[in-house]
């Protein structure tokens, strides 16, 4: 079969295609399509938004924040930017700055109730991190004076600071033992890096020597248990977001729910999907398709003992393959990854297996102009989608092939069910998609006046959530209709 010209794909579609992946839960697919999208249209600070938000799923807070602040940079004013900065703030542990940006949005927008919350979360936080200000009292009048002979009395700080130290080091060795257990749990894999500070304090020589830099050893060994219990109240409070969302991937994966498993196997193969994944996600496909066969050899020599649920990951790492050689533009060996996936998803009766992988083999037709072929794997997936908004994707796209097919009656039907749907989500962005999609479709059947009447629903959802982009698009096709 001959293959078609590849379909170009616009910064709307895959925004489209990342919102649905990301609320699915899959980050690193979504941020390679909000990366596609900032392609075409750099510095769109919706698409930064959205990419910040995945980079903070998947706990890489250094990105978030950049992309967050890049989104501000014209706008100071963009309560999505704010809202944005302000989360990746506080999930670094940076309470006070990301109070600062929640009081900014909620000035802004004072009827949104997420700014609030944050409010309230970053005050809370800061008091469990350093006490409430009412524990603070002044006791007498040369306290009150220090804040005017600061520079005078730097010396006198210093000298109380080392004292300070000196403090908390006697309290730490009177201190009983904390619960290894309850610190275990909430420090996670930093437990071993504390449990060996407090064993280096115990080496009273070590303690007493200075760095290169002049620094002494036993300050930087406390000052890093310091840090760490801090880390461990606050987690305590409430668990960091990208600490949940690793928890909860791997659970999903089964990486850690048999405890006869070697821990090292376990935590090579955990660090190494993680690795595969940030890979891909960062643009470098080659590496990741490289690592991930270099992980999938490994697997299959390993018995059921070692890796309880092998089968599951063989075929993960076969779609995790696949999505590389697509970004690679090897389609045909993309097709025969994915492919693999589900053939090894309905071996072991793997339901969300199966339905990924019909997922992506639908998407590789479609980059391939094999529409009709397109529409029969996501046909077979509908049954399996679990939410409105999931069917309200395959719809538009199934939708869309037809509409590439020029198959106007099918694509209107198509696209009049993923309304259906996205009304039911509640969801403006689809609403505006699948209504397009309908004009589209009126419009190849010559039904110019219902279609003028979809535009201009269109273009109400447009100004709803600000896409000047499809509000200019829309305009300029309902006018040359009108005409």
């Amino acid at each position: 079969e001959a293959e078609g010209t590849v379909p170009p794909c616009t910064f709307p579609s895959y925004m489209a295609e990342g919102t649905l992946l990301c609320r699915r839960g899959e980050y690193a697919k979504a941020l390679a399509c909000f990366a596609n999208a900032l392609e075409l249209r750099a510095g769109d600070k919706h698409g930064l938004v959205a990419r910040s938000q995945c980079y903070l799923k998947l706990g890489d807070t250094e990105n978030a924040l950049k992309d967050a602040e890049a989104s501000l940079q014209n706008d100071k004013t963009f309560y999505k930017g704010l809202y944005q900065k302000a989360e990746t703030l506080y999930t670094m542990g940076d309470f006070e700055f990301a109070l600062v940006f929640y009081h900014r949005g909620h000035k802004l927008r004072p009827e949104l109730q997420k700014f609030k919350l944050g409010i309230e979360k970053s005050q809370e936080a800061i008091v469990n991190c350093i006490g409430s200000p009412s524990s603070v009292k002044l006791e007498n009048k040369e306290d009150l004076c220090f804040i005017s002979r600061q520079a005078e009395s730097k010396k006198a700080d210093q000298k109380s600071q080392i004292k300070r130290i000196k403090d908390q080091k006697c309290a730490r060795i009177q201190q009983p033992v904390r619960n290894h257990k309850t610190q275990r749990q909430l420090l996670g894999e930093l437990y071993p890096d504390k449990a060996y500070l407090e064993k280096l304090l115990k080496d009273e020589d070590l303690m007493e020597s200075s760095t290169k830099q002049g620094i002494k050893v036993g300050d930087l060994v406390l000052s890093g248990i310091s840090y760490l219990d801090k880390r461990s109240e606050f987690w305590q409070q409430q668990k960091p977001i990208y600490a949940r969302v690793r928890e909860h991937k791997r659970r999903q994966q089964g990486w850690i729910r048999d405890k006869r498993k070697p821990p090292e196997v376990g935590r090579y193969v955990t660090k190494s999907m993680e690795e595969i994944d940030m890979l891909l996600t960062g643009g470098s496909h080659e590496e990741s398709c490289k690592k991930a066969e270099c992980l999938l050899k490994a697997i299959q020599k390993w018995s059921e003992e070692e890796v309880p649920n092998k089968n599951e990951l063989i075929g993960k790492l076969h779609s995790c393959i696949g999505n590389a050689q697509l970004e690679m533009g090897q389609m045909e060996a993309a097709l025969r990854s994915h492919k693999t996936d589900l053939k090894f998803a309905r071996q072991n009766s793997l339901p969300e297996a199966a339905s990924r992988a019909l997922d992506n083999i639908g998407r590789v037709y479609a980059r391939t102009g094999r529409f009709q072929r397109a529409i029969d794997t996501w046909e077979e997936k509908i049954p399996m989608a679990k939410s409105s908004l999931e069917k309200t994707w395959l719809f538009h796209e199934i939708g869309q092939c037809y509409l590439e097919l020029s198959k106007a009656e099918a694509a209107q039907n198509y696209g009049q069910k993923a309304l259906q749907t996205a009304e039911e989500e509640g969801d403006v962005e689809w609403q505006l998609h699948t209504t397009v999609l309908v004009a589209q479709a009126q419009v190849k059947l010559k039904d110019y006046w219902s279609a003028i009447i979809n535009f201009e629903k269109a273009l109400e959802k447009a100004k709803l959530i600000h896409n000047e982009a499809a509000q200019k698009a829309i305009i300029t096709v309902s006018g040359s209709l009108q005409r």
